[in-house]
């Protein structure tokens, strides 16, 4: 029997998960009477931690005999929260989760609910082993973890206190990974990180993002499209830049950790950019690689935010030419500085997050429109869609894992319409 893993938030958590499976698996996990559910949950925002338990309630109705496993961020950041509640039987932090001696022996655990609490202190992990993984269940297209953590602390953020400090894969192990999914099939590889653009700064020699993506692309020529997960564009590197002008195989989407358009709100927050850069950053390489899209973090309703404030998010998604938005209401989180800053309202936080999603769905309907009557390289996701490689959702024919081209025939507000480019081309 295989072992359940539910997962949620990011793209490492999905890549994290496969790991799970295998070395839960090979523990003998799967073979427990009853089975065993693992929760690999996100400490994001406080609504997270709330799906989370959500989630693991269901998960005991629906499986009374199993053995229930939390771990992920939120079980590294409140693992009280989740070893009072009765329908766990067992708390893992997020290093423990990666290892398979953590789920030997489980007939014995959960005696208490002390015992039944494996979670260390994350920040004294000073390496992140590289997890190889064949496959990534259910994807068209592979993730690859090259960094770990954060050594900034942004004031809104938890994250820090589940993943622990920076620390990076080794380049060759990366590549190594890189290969081996190739040779499985994918055509596509994201590389995945916390803090991406911190990269290398704690390995010999300091290489930094952009080499480890060119020497990818260099060692894997099989390698059709190599896509970046969120990055923070003020430590975006020149040899970054370089290869987003030069290499076709690096994709053209790029989705940046704003967080906010507000000069005052970005200082407050901690953050290490201004607004002037983000829109400097979008320009420069637009003028690198004319076919650049942009997706981003944003916040609505951070502590002390005014309406004028409000406002100057609201424009940098203009200004910067997003398209691909991701709105958060803000949600403080308890032991962060933000979380004791003056609060706004929650029905301004909820408004101002609904006025930032009408602006980026805006966005993002004129970027369809834009598509149309163009050629479009799309990846396969599952029957009947796909991604673009500016990340746009498209219907597409073609078998999941393919890429195939396809003319532009207009958008349903939500994707593009698609012909092959072959039938257009008779």
């Amino acid at each position: 029997m295989a072992v359940d893993v539910v997962t949620f938030g990011c793209r490492l958590n999905a890549y994290e998960s496969e790991v799970i499976k295998r070395e839960a698996g090979a523990a003998g996990l799967g073979g427990l009477d009853g089975g065993a559910v693992v929760i690999n949950t996100c400490a994001v925002t406080a609504e997270a931690v709330r799906q989370a338990r959500q989630a693991i309630r269901k998960a005991r109705r629906e499986n009374p005999e199993a053995r229930i496993i939390v771990t992920g961020c939120a079980a590294q950041t409140e693992p009280a929260t989740f070893g009072e509640m009765e329908e766990v039987d067992l708390v893992l932090g997020n290093e423990e989760k990666l290892q398979r001696h953590s789920y030997r022996a489980l007939p014995d655990f959960g005696v208490n609910r002390f015992e039944k609490v494996r979670v260390n202190d994350i920040m004294e992990v000073r390496e992140t082993a590289s997890h190889m993984v064949d496959a990534i269940e259910g994807r068209a297209r592979a993730f690859v973890q090259v960094q770990n953590g954060c050594d900034h602390r942004c004031t809104f953020c938890i994250i820090p206190y589940g993943r622990g400090n920076s620390r990076s894969v080794p380049m060759g192990a990366v590549v190594d990974q890189v290969k081996r999914l190739v040779g499985n099939g994918y055509a596509e590889v994201v590389l995945t990180g916390v803090d991406l653009t911190s990269f290398g700064a704690d390995l010999p020699g300091s290489p930094r993002l952009g080499r480890l993506v060119r020497t990818i692309l260099r060692q894997v020529p099989e390698l059709r499209r190599l896509r970046l997960s969120s990055i923070d564009s003020i430590e975006a590197d020149e040899d970054l830049m370089t290869a987003l002008a030069e290499e076709e195989r690096l994709m053209p989407h790029l989705h940046l950790s704003l967080q906010a358009g507000d000069d005052m709100i970005l200082k407050r927050m901690k953050r290490r950019h201004l607004r002037a850069d983000s829109i400097a950053f979008c320009a420069e390489v637009r003028r690198l690689r004319p076919d650049a899209i942009f997706g981003a973090d944003i916040i609505a309703g951070f502590p002390t935010e005014t309406e004028t404030m409000f406002r100057n998010s609201l424009a940098i998604v203009e200004e910067c030419g997003l398209t691909h938005l991701h709105v958060f209401p803000f949600s403080p989180r308890e032991g962060t500085p933000a979380a004791r800053m003056p609060q706004l309202p929650r029905t301004v936080v909820k408004e101002r997050a609904a006025r930032l999603r009408v602006a980026g769905e805006k966005a993002y309907r004129a970027h369809l429109a834009a598509l149309h009557g163009t050629r479009q390289r799309v990846l396969v996701e599952r029957e009947g869609l796909g991604r673009t490689e500016g990340f746009t959702l498209a219907a597409v024919e073609g078998k999941p894992g393919d890429v195939v081209d396809a003319f532009v025939t207009g958008h349903d507000g939500e994707r593009l319409t698609t012909v092959s480019a072959e039938r257009e081309a008779a």
